[in-house]
């Protein structure tokens, strides 16, 4: 039994399409803790949001299908839990903040209608009592006059104020976990700055757990506890958010590091770029699917997928240049250097 409040090991997700199997998540890892904040961090298409929307059930199947793995919350295997078992998991235990707010939201239905679906739903109140919860809620997540707010439709807010919205909803019934599917896309850095504090603050109210999907590594630094590099299906690396911004130990980490902007370096110097683009998942490549973009790759990146290294206590990577027979390399300017010699787990 697992002693975590989420526990994935071994997920793998394929879809079955008429070109083929997508192999979108290819043996992911990680756990979370009561009142903890993970951020799954990598580029678009690297089986993030297919994670989450896995463990939560969101996905059609066919044409998905879990191949192998389990996911183990509170102790309970729900891996396979029907849709009407889940049913009793999803809005109650634990809730999603969706990427598009305007999307997700139905353009028909006024605010408040679509917040007391859930409160009527998961806490049996009556339409009186949601009205009156929906209210506080839209107030908590800091709309002026919520009341107004609970008639308007969702056209007729700014993309900030639907966000706030879909965070009301998802906290309507004190779920214990929060997927929060790259919630301050498309917003300015005012409002992004406002949502992230929005969240940490009902974190601490609540004692919410948070898995945060994102490929800011700024929103990281400022929310999560923990981080899960992800690359082509896999988590590259793993480890606290101290461990993987101050001894990054994969060279795709070093690229994403090496992205961010600096506000003390040379204003004339360039932002790293990865070279290339991520390989095709109709046919994941034998050995490290990093290898064709990695300036470090060698021989034995190409034949065989590189294992868990340990890097220190909680810090994981998947990478040959820990291996003790691996030459040292020198990682690009800024980036801490590399330790040797890593233990296999």
């Amino acid at each position: 039994m697992s002693e975590h409040l989420l526990d994935v090991r071994d997920l793998r997700v394929s879809f079955d399409t008429y070109a083929g199997e997508v192999q979108a998540v290819r043996g992911v890892s990680f756990w979370l803790d009561p009142g903890e904040t993970l951020s799954i961090v990598g580029e678009s298409g690297c089986g993030k949001s297919v994670t989450v929307q896995t463990i939560m059930k969101l996905l059609p199947s066919p044409p998905s299908r879990i191949k192998s793995g389990s996911i183990h919350y509170q102790g309970r295997d729900i891996t396979h839990l029907p849709d009407k078992a889940m049913d009793e998991y999803r809005g109650k235990e634990f809730s999603m903040i969706f990427q598009d707010s305007m999307t997700s939201l139905n353009p028909t239905m006024r605010v408040g209608r679509q917040l007391c679906e859930g409160i009527i739903r998961h806490q049996k109140a009556t339409r009186a009592q949601a009205k009156q919860t929906a209210i506080e809620l839209l107030g908590q997540v800091g709309l002026p006059n919520p009341e107004q707010a609970f008639r308007r439709y969702p056209h007729t807010m700014s993309g900030g104020q639907r966000q706030r919205v879909m965070i009301a909803m998802a906290i309507a019934c004190n779920p214990k976990l929060l997927f929060a599917d790259e919630p301050t896309t498309a917003l300015d850095v005012t409002m992004q700055a406002q949502i992230l504090d929005l969240m940490n603050g009902l974190k601490k109210k609540l004692g919410t757990s948070i898995i945060l999907i994102t490929h800011d590594l700024g929103v990281v630094a400022k929310m999560a506890d923990r981080i899960a590099v992800m690359y082509a299906g896999k988590v590259v690396e793993y480890g606290d958010a101290r461990q993987v911004f101050y001894n990054p130990c994969h060279p795709y980490t070093w690229g994403l590091l090496g992205a961010m902007p600096n506000l003390i370096q040379d204003v004339k110097s360039e932002l790293y770029a990865i070279p290339g683009t991520p390989p095709d998942l109709y046919a994941p490549p034998q050995g490290c699917a990093f290898a064709a973009r990695c300036p470090y790759a060698m021989g034995a990146c190409l034949k065989g997928d590189p294992p868990k290294f340990v890097c220190s206590d909680g810090h994981i990577s998947r990478c040959w240049l820990m291996d003790e027979r691996a030459e040292e390399v020198m990682p690009p300017d800024g980036i801490p250097t590399l330790p040797r010699g890593g233990k296999q787990a």
